[in-house]
């Protein structure tokens, strides 16, 4: 046993530097639906898990260390150049490599607060320092004052949409506005890790934005939609050189052969998968409705979860889910996100949430 303290010093940011709390999970033997992750509810289908089991005897093998086949079958699909994508362990691994191949120490990152709770440590470990906006009462983003807090030390603003956790997608024109007003030499990351699930007609056409704007980046992910959360593979889209220097920054073999394979069955499967997705989509509607039916205020997402903004009560309701067998994530002091899962998880849910509806 190790008894001694170590005197080796940390990091000074590490002090304060917030960890990343998973969603919970329910205790072993208890009868719980998991709601507080934001992860698919389906399997795998039986083609991802045979290219799964194909995948696991070269195990002892590296995995093509830039992913070659995967990065060009999304680069086929989304109709860019292939050295346009780099791959990695999942979009939040990508975006930690887009930060430290754009920030020196003490540059400015201009992100929306509340999201992303990984979005803090991200940039504390590159090295820069996080310029938070708040996020309005209604759950979405404020680029106009995003756009005001950009300085001349910032180098990136994160753009999360759908936003994570509240909900809502930014839109088109607005987004467009944004990009005009942001300097030609500040990053633009817009993390669209739920765009899967986007259905508002007026969200923006990232590709698109990015076609037109030499500095955006767009972050994907095989997680949510896809349903490969616990395979951790997630992807960039830049122009040429901005990729290149992602890619020198990504941790050498860090997708793997499992994970590479599993993400192009999926994609083969892509029909298939997006018919879940419309399933999911369909879940959130009522659990939506079933909120508001009740009186719950709740913001209108485009994501797979909803936000109940409940502020220093979110602990007690998530704790009084629990007990009734679904597990949310509460944020404390700002509310309670709420995966988007089976059609008997949905019931269950609101079913506790009726019983603690605002009178």
């Amino acid at each position: 046993m190790l008894t001694a303290v170590s005197r080796v010093p940390l990091r000074r940011a590490f002090a304060d530097l917030p960890a990343y709390v998973p969603g919970a999970r329910a205790a072993v033997g208890a009868a719980a639906y998991k709601l507080s992750s934001n992860e698919n509810p389906y399997p795998p289908l039986p083609s991802v898990v045979a290219a799964i089991a194909d995948a696991a005897v070269d195990v002892n093998r590296y995995p093509d260390m830039y992913a070659t086949e995967l990065t060009e079958a999304i680069a086929h699909r989304l109709g860019v150049a292939p050295e346009s994508v780099v791959a990695g362990t999942g979009s939040v691994a990508v975006l930690g490599h887009v930060l430290t191949a754009m920030c020196e120490a003490g540059d400015e990152v201009v992100l929306p607060w509340r999201s992303f709770e990984a979005y803090p440590i991200a940039v504390t470990l590159a090295h820069a320092q996080q310029v938070r906006v708040p996020v309005g009462a209604d759950g979405r983003l404020d680029l106009p004052a995003m756009a005001a807090a950009v300085t001349e030390r910032t180098r990136v603003v994160l753009v999360c949409t759908p936003n994570n956790p509240t909900g809502p997608a930014v839109r088109d024109a607005e987004l467009r506005a944004f990009l005009a007003a942001v300097p030609r030499d500040v990053l633009v990351v817009l993390d669209e890790a739920y765009v899967e699930f986007v259905r508002d007609p007026d969200a923006p056409d990232a590709l698109a934005l990015l076609a037109a704007h030499p500095n955006v980046v767009v972050l994907r992910t095989f997680s949510k939609a896809y349903g490969l959360a616990g395979l951790r593979v997630g992807y960039a889209v830049a122009r040429p050189r901005l990729a290149a220097g992602i890619r020198t920054a990504s941790t050498p073999f860090g997708v793997s052969h499992v994970a590479q394979l599993a993400a192009l069955a999926s994609l083969r499967a892509e029909g298939e998968l997006l018919a879940r997705v419309d399933a999911i989509v369909a879940e959130r509607t009522r659990m939506l409705a079933g909120l508001r039916a009740q009186g719950w205020d709740v913001p209108d997402s485009q994501a797979n979860f909803v936000w109940l903004p409940l502020g220093d009560r979110a602990a007690t309701f998530a704790e009084r889910c629990g007990q009734a067998g679904a597990i949310v994530r509460p944020f404390a002091g700002d509310g309670v996100r709420v995966s988007v899962g089976e059609r008997e998880a949905t019931d269950i849910f609101l079913e506790a949430a009726a019983a603690n509806a605002p009178r």
